[in-house]
């Protein structure tokens, strides 16, 4: 067995389909609503579905547009899992930046696809292309061809 340990690496994440563009479904148990600060705080067992995409934490603020008709970001904090087709991915929190279609998750970054893992302290997924970026002390294990996983 051999161990992998880079600054930096560079993977795919779900499959790309996921359109910024769509609707954005929240559950939770509370919200809070900022109307002046043009802010929202769901809290308790929120869920959150965009497409293909779901993500799931114990609180996510949603900040609006200026117009207050768009999400601009979606912050989600206490322990998040992003998962989009087959991969998934937890960390302790996650910056989803909607207008640019771009996810930042930070802290402890366990990325689990099939049955390879990586680990980091910050993955960048760019939704578009399904194209994720891990950095921070990334470690993964490689397997010979060959040799049971």
């Amino acid at each position: 067995m051999t161990s992998g340990l880079a600054q930096g690496t560079q993977t795919g994440f779900g499959d790309g389909a996921v359109d910024p563009e769509a609707p954005v479904e929240v559950t939770a148990e509370t919200l809070s609503v900022d109307q002046d600060g043009g802010t929202a705080v769901f809290r308790g067992d929120v869920m959150i579905a965009q497409g293909e995409l779901r993500l799931s934490a114990p609180e996510v603020r949603v900040v609006y547009g200026e117009a207050g008709d768009s999400i601009r970001r979606l912050e989600a904090s206490g322990g998040v899992l992003l998962v989009s087709g087959e991969d998934a991915a937890e960390a302790q929190r996650a910056d989803y930046d909607v207008e640019n279609g771009r996810i930042v998750m930070s802290g402890n970054v366990l990325l689990t696809q099939g049955r390879a893992t990586v680990a980091s302290e910050r993955m960048e997924v760019t939704l578009e292309t399904g194209r994720a970026e891990l950095a921070g002390r990334v470690r993964t294990v490689l397997r010979p061809q060959g040799q049971a996983q």
